[in-house]
């Protein structure tokens, strides 16, 4: 694959992540979709567009999921949907991103790996930032909405960590998708005095769950043998940038000061943590 193709899909897959906050904060501000209906949709959606792509695919590699992934899906979907009831699209992103590094990153640690000074600091930049979001003051985000998200973050952290090296990603992904479209079902069930679903919201989630979600996961599983592992996860750094920058031009949403100053915070941070993970590896591969 062509330097070029594989940067355009990296982009359009960072778009695509990116598309999922914009899309579930314009249904759940904009319509009157709720958000467990919101979540079965963009499940069910991605779960049939994830099995379509599986199908046309032509992999030796196997791959079904399971039901541990699926629930770690479920949770960070559900978490994720409603959260974005309260939470501005820029600040959902970075909250939700901060997460899923931290649990990435605390996973390592768990597991023995020790942080250099530069990590440590980065770490702890990242997780100042973080707070920094929720200090209370006047452009604090509300609490239950950021946990809410935090939340989402964990689960997707974890789904991540479980993902790894279990075969066909897009044959796994349609798997866990299909077996959590059914806990969505469920969530609706029990949510069922407040559900509401109306056209646009209806296409919103859709668009989420099979553009946003299944192509978007299946452009990015491409891109990804082609890119160092250094690159994958630094390009990452852009989804809460370009959230926060369709929530200014699509939701009217303001770029704060306390965001701005967050973002550098976490975004930074984890820059540091990466880089100068990639530096020790090198330095243990050459010595």
């Amino acid at each position: 694959m062509s330097a070029t193709r594989v940067w355009s899909l990296t982009v359009l897959a960072m778009l695509a992540f990116a598309g999922n906050s914009l899309l579930c904060r314009l249904a759940l501000k904009n319509t009157s979709m709720d958000a467990a209906s919101f979540t079965a949709i963009r499940l069910l959606s991605g779960a049939v567009t994830l099995w379509l792509i599986a199908r046309l695919q032509r992999s030796i590699q196997a791959g079904r999921g399971n039901w541990p992934s699926a629930l770690a899906l479920f949770v960070y979907a559900a978490a994720f949907s409603f959260a974005y009831v309260m939470l501005p699209a820029a600040t959902g992103a970075l909250l939700l991103f901060g997460a899923v590094q931290a649990t990435m990153i605390g996973r390592g640690l768990w597991q023995g790996e020790r942080l250099t000074r530069a990590q440590l600091f980065g770490f702890v930049l990242a997780v100042a930032g973080l707070v920094g979001v929720l200090l209370p003051g006047l452009s604090a985000p509300p609490l239950a909405g950021s946990l809410l998200m935090l939340s989402a973050g964990v689960a997707w952290g974890v789904y991540s960590l479980r993902g790894q090296g279990t075969g066909n990603p897009v044959r796994v992904s349609a798997g866990n998708f299909l077996r959590a479209a059914p806990l969505a079902m469920v969530l609706v069930a029990v949510w069922h005095h407040g559900a509401a679903v109306d056209a646009s919201g209806l296409l919103l989630a859709v668009a989420s769950g099979a553009l946003a979600s299944g192509i978007g996961y299946a452009i990015w599983y491409a891109a990804l043998p082609s890119l160092k592992t250094t690159q994958a996860a630094t390009v990452q750094l852009s989804v809460p940038v370009i959230a926060a920058l369709g929530g200014a031009v699509f939701l009217h949403e303001a770029i704060t000061l306390r965001l701005v100053l967050a973002s550098v915070a976490i975004l930074g941070g984890i820059l540091l943590v990466i880089l100068e993970r990639q530096r020790v590896g090198s330095q243990r591969q050459n010595g």
